[in-house]
């Protein structure tokens, strides 16, 4: 297949009608459309497939140019059209895809009509001819599989996930891929029709099941309800056991990235658990804080006197302390008693005294110091009683200053664990939680187990039903014989499954030595475009193992940084690609080449590989049409020069248009 020329009307930025004529001569096959990042090259990477299958990777699905819109009055048509003219089995073809948008009355964009699909051709005597409607998608198909498409139209990013989703063992629809590619689906088309699962559809030895006559034993009848009832469950099981096969892949690389990440957070346990323990002791410190309060609070109720008081006392006592009339007074001596000396003019000691002389002034000195006008022993008193109250074990200034100090260390206490709770709180933001991780990975692995139980449950069930349909078909045979035209079927069905066997064995066989040259082949490509002591090994259901070759004793699967993993798949596509070319001439396995249509591939390459990559890939592939950024664009075409047939430049006009130069 060759492409020839695409033609893009007011399609996304390609305003008006603009031709890019492309490369088709073997020896500059190679078509190079240089721009710059949003200028369009992706879209017209886009308008293939559109074109093609009438679909799009944009998040918009509108395709019709937004400048043209915006010329666009009330009432307006403008027709969206990509017309793709291409080499298909040496026959000319010419696919258009259109697609009618219309303003209102008001200005207001209608929903677009339906896409129409156009395809024609040019036959031997060079008339063009148009493709009923009713085989145009299944033309489409003979020329280009959708799911086949991915491989040959594809961008950088895309080429990454591929790499990936292979490496991975997500490789059926590759493997599919591949042999179709490579002309095994020939094989496979022969045995689907003789004993294959033909959706809908009878086949050869299944219309030889349907055909036994029973009038002559009706245990024919019996065992041919039988080998149905068992072969439909046995189809079921397997069809089941098929779709478990496609899932357990993923529900177990889903695991294999949850316990990876469980691995790098295991540090959120720990520091989980040491918040539980920060705000159990701030907890703890906040209801001490709130008991000693309380003790506080009461003690103060009970004593708010001697607490208020205490400050007097502290200063009377002060001053008393210097007093002089502190102690003064005469034990047990009253003021009768010294009124009674002033009667008698005599004191207790015999002296004689009169009123006003110097004794008599002593004894009425008396009276300010005895009772009831003892200053001095009141004094005496309230010095003893504030000591007494001072140096009691139930002072409330003790209980209160205990109480404080416990506070404020606790305190102290709460604002270090908030320091710490905050650091950790920071540090469990980047990590996850491993609990909810755990419970993840437990419903995968339980899922995951559940599946494998059933596929090992089926497995089991097929082998059983395998014996008792072989077991039924033996008997039906033996009496089949009895009946001539029972006979004739069973020779019939003899020779339709001997060929089975045939084309099975063969198959096996010829996918075996393709699968080996396909190995040898990629490898020779890889190792040119990514010499870094690796190479890729090939298992039966085409899953890829990246090998270090360096280490005899390390021959395990390795991780691939981007550029393997992109070199990777450039090699299995080119690998393919150089296969199918060497296979046209092969009767049996006749295959057409495709070309490489590919959009920035080169820029997760450094300078080194880029160089490989353009001098691999045009030697390969038939055809190679190559959207590139600026940026590449000088070493691209420093070694792609020789090999360059035409070059376009996209010329962006402004955000809703380009040009094509």
């Amino acid at each position: 297949m060759l492409i020839t020329s695409i033609t893009l009307s007011d399609f996304r930025q390609f305003k008006g009608t603009q031709t890019v004529e492309f490369a088709t001569d073997s020896n500059k096959n190679v078509t190079v459309i240089m721009g710059e990042n949003g200028s369009g090259k992706t879209t017209f990477a886009q308008a293939f497939t559109w074109c093609l299958y009438g679909t799009t990777d944009f998040a918009d699905p509108y395709v019709l140019c937004k400048s043209t819109l915006q010329d666009m009055t009330p009432g307006d048509l403008r027709t969206v059209k990509v017309v793709l003219k291409l080499q298909h089995r040496g026959i000319d073809y010419s696919i258009s895809r259109e697609q009618d948008y219309q303003l209102d009355s008001v200005g207001k964009l209608k929903k677009p009509s339906p896409t129409k699909l156009t395809i024609s051709y040019k036959d031997r005597s060079g008339q063009q001819e148009f493709v009923k409607d009713s085989i145009k998608d299944s033309k489409v198909k003979e020329i280009l599989p959708q799911e086949l498409s991915k491989y040959f139209f594809f961008d950088g990013e895309r080429i990454g996930n591929m790499s990936k989703e292979i490496q991975r063992g997500k490789s059926d629809e590759f493997a599919d891929a591949v042999k179709r590619l490579l002309g095994l689906d020939t094989y496979s088309t022969a045995m689907d029709h003789l004993k294959g699962k033909r959706a809908g559809k009878m086949t050869v030895i299944g219309s030889y099941n349907s055909q036994y006559d029973s009038s002559s034993d009706s245990k024919i009848a019996a065992y041919s309800r039988d080998i149905k009832q068992y072969t439909d469950k046995k189809e079921r099981l397997e069809a089941r056991n098929a779709e478990l096969e496609k899932m357990m892949p993923a529900i177990k690389e889903k695991m294999d990235e949850l316990w990876e990440i469980i691995e790098k957070n295991k540090d959120s346990e720990r520091l989980a658990d040491r918040l539980k323990v920060i705000d159990e002791k701030i907890r703890r410190n906040d209801s001490m804080i709130g008991n000693s309060t309380g003790i506080m609070v009461d003690a103060l109720q009970k004593n708010f006197k001697t607490y208020f008081y205490k400050p007097l006392i502290s200063k009377s006592l002060e001053i008393l302390s210097d007093a002089d009339k502190i102690d003064k007074g005469i034990p047990d001596i009253h003021q009768r008693t010294i009124e009674y000396l002033f009667e008698r003019g005599v004191c207790i000691c015999g002296t004689e005294f009169t009123e006003g002389d110097e004794h008599y002034q002593h004894l009425k000195a008396l009276i300010d110091y005895i009772p009831p006008q003892s200053l001095g022993t009141m004094i005496n008193s309230y010095v003893n009683t504030c000591k007494h109250k001072s140096e009691s074990p139930n002072n409330i200034y003790k209980i209160v200053e205990g109480q404080l100090q416990d506070v404020a260390e606790r305190q102290e206490n709460n604002s270090e664990l908030a320091d710490e709770k905050a650091q950790i709180e920071s540090q469990l933001q980047k990590l996850q939680s491993i609990g909810q991780l755990q419970q993840k990975y437990q419903s995968y692995r339980d899922d995951y187990n559940k599946k494998n139980s059933e596929f090992i449950n089926n497995t089991r069930e097929i082998g059983g039903l395998s014996t008792n349909i072989e077991r039924l078909e033996t008997e039906r045979r033996q009496l089949s014989l009895k009946n001539d035209n029972n006979r004739k079927i069973e020779l019939y069905k003899a020779y339709a499954e001997y060929i089975y066997n045939i084309l099975q064995a063969d198959y096996a066989k010829e996918e075996k030595r393709i699968r080996s040259e396909l190995v040898k082949c990629i490898n020779d490509i890889f190792t040119t475009i990514y010499n870094g002591g690796m190479s890729l090994e090939i298992d039966e259901k085409y899953n890829i193992k990246t090998i270090v070759n360096d280490f005899n004793d390390y021959n395990i699967g390795v991780e691939t940084s981007t550029a393997q993993s992109i070199s990777i798949i450039f090699a299995f596509i080119a690998g393919v690609i150089k296969m199918a070319r060497n296979n046209k001439d092969d009767e049996m396995l006749s295959t057409e080449a495709y070309p490489l249509v590919m959009d920035a591939p080169l820029s997760a390459f450094d300078k080194a590989r880029i160089q490989t990559v353009c001098e691999t890939l045009p030697n390969i592939a038939e055809q190679v049409i190559i959207f590139i950024k600026d940026t590449d664009g000088e070493i691209a075409e420093k070694y792609l020069s020789d090999k360059i047939g035409v070059n376009y430049r996209f010329d962006k006009q402004n955000e809703f248009e380009t040009k094509l130069n």
